[in-house]
């Protein structure tokens, strides 16, 4: 029996300064949520008072809280997708150049829209997903 059948997943961890993408976009999108408790407790209250289902309904206002709550959640998915393809890449490399460009046209549309806003932090990581990375991480060192 040989003791070196094939790299183990630590010999072949990805360094950080690869991987920090899904970990930055998690943190943004908890970020995202706590500022919606803290910013929309009353439209949150709302929605719970009139029982959830439905407690939208024609209300704008509402409704805008819905969207940048679900967003979050969304982002947070987004952000731990991103996080299990870097932890594994070593073993399985999966291209994310693709999801990076949608996510920069996102990005860049709502700072566009709101130049005002937290889309600026979504912009680290989608310049990052669309940068070409060798296989090696970064050359020189």
């Amino acid at each position: 029996m040989t003791s070196q059948t094939s790299p183990s997943p630590r010999s072949t961890a990805i360094p950080f300064r690869n991987r920090w993408k899904g970990q930055w976009m998690l943190a943004v999108a908890v970020l995202h949520t706590l500022y919606a408790a803290v910013v929309f407790p009353t439209q949150l209250q709302e929605i719970v008072r009139r029982g959830v289902f439905n407690s939208v309904q024609k209300d704008p206002a509402v409704g805008a809280v819905v969207w940048f709550v679900l967003f979050g959640v969304l982002f947070a998915l987004l952000g731990w997708a991103i996080l299990l393809a870097e932890r594994n890449a070593a073993l399985a490399p999966v291209p994310l150049r693709g999801l990076g460009a949608g996510l920069l046209v996102l990005t860049v549309l709502g700072i566009v829209l709101m130049p005002s806003s937290g889309f600026w932090l979504a912009l680290p990581p989608a310049l990052a997903l669309c940068w070409p990375q060798s296989a090696e991480g970064e050359k020189g060192g």
